[in-house]
């Protein structure tokens, strides 16, 4: 992978701080407001996004981003809903928060794009504006839909477990704890190869995304992508 010139790269360093750092914050505040003391304990509870950032989580959205969607995360919240007023929606609401707070912040820069686009020629726009709009719009939504998935520690299979029955729901992390991990992270790892070796046996068409989280995420991606800014990709 080629590195991109600086032109890209600071407005992707930009995009993937804010995109990361208020995604985490939006947790620990909204467990904060819901009476939950732990993220304040941990010193969450603070726009100094450098706190929220987790070293693996960076570089995979770093590298994933470069490549197409960014996908990524960073440190978990620490949040306790035993703590919260109302502990089940609570905990919903707090766990839903980051993937929103990504969806807005994607929602802001379709916004810039769709300016740019009204006021004339595109090609009048500066480069690292253009790439800080596209980008933008780009990792946030592949975070908001890759956290919404419900495997592992992702933020989808809290939200999942929240809707179950108790039962249903202890036997749900239970799983995620043991299995859902492993599997997204072999996803993360494996996944391009897997794909190469699927489009060599003929399985997959050789115009298929080149991973497995471009094949699950590229869809709605694309219809988001289209719905905020109003163009293809």
């Amino acid at each position: 992978m080629e590195i991109p010139p600086i032109e890209q790269l600071i407005p992707l360093a930009i995009v993937i701080f804010l995109a990361i750092g208020l995604h985490e914050y939006a947790h620990c505040k909204m467990a904060d407001a819901a009476g939950d003391p732990t993220p304040g304990i941990h010193g969450r509870v603070t726009l100094n996004l450098t706190k929220h950032f987790e070293l693996v989580g960076t570089l995979v959205i770093c590298f994933t981003m470069l490549s197409g969607y960014g996908i990524g995360w960073g440190k978990p919240a620490p949040m306790d809903p035993r703590k919260m007023r109302n502990p089940r929606w609570d905990f919903f609401a707090a766990v839903a928060a980051g993937p929103i707070t990504n969806l807005l912040q994607a929602s802001v820069y379709a916004m810039g794009i769709r300016l740019l686009l009204a006021g004339g020629n595109p090609h009048s726009v500066p480069t690292m504006l253009y790439f800080l709009l596209l980008y933008g719009v780009l990792c946030n939504l592949g975070l908001f839909v890759f956290n919404l998935i419900p495997l592992g520690p992702l933020d989808g299979h809290w939200l999942v477990g929240l809707l179950m029955p108790d039962r249903m729901q202890l036997a749900w992390y239970r799983f995620n704890r043991q299995v859902g991990t492993f599997l997204l992270l072999g996803l993360v790892l494996l996944g391009r190869p897997l794909i190469e070796g699927l489009k060599s046996a003929g399985i997959v068409p050789l115009t298929a995304p080149e991973s497995v989280f471009g094949i699950i995420l590229g869809a709605p991606i694309d219809f988001l992508f289209r719905f905020l800014t109003g163009f293809a990709l």
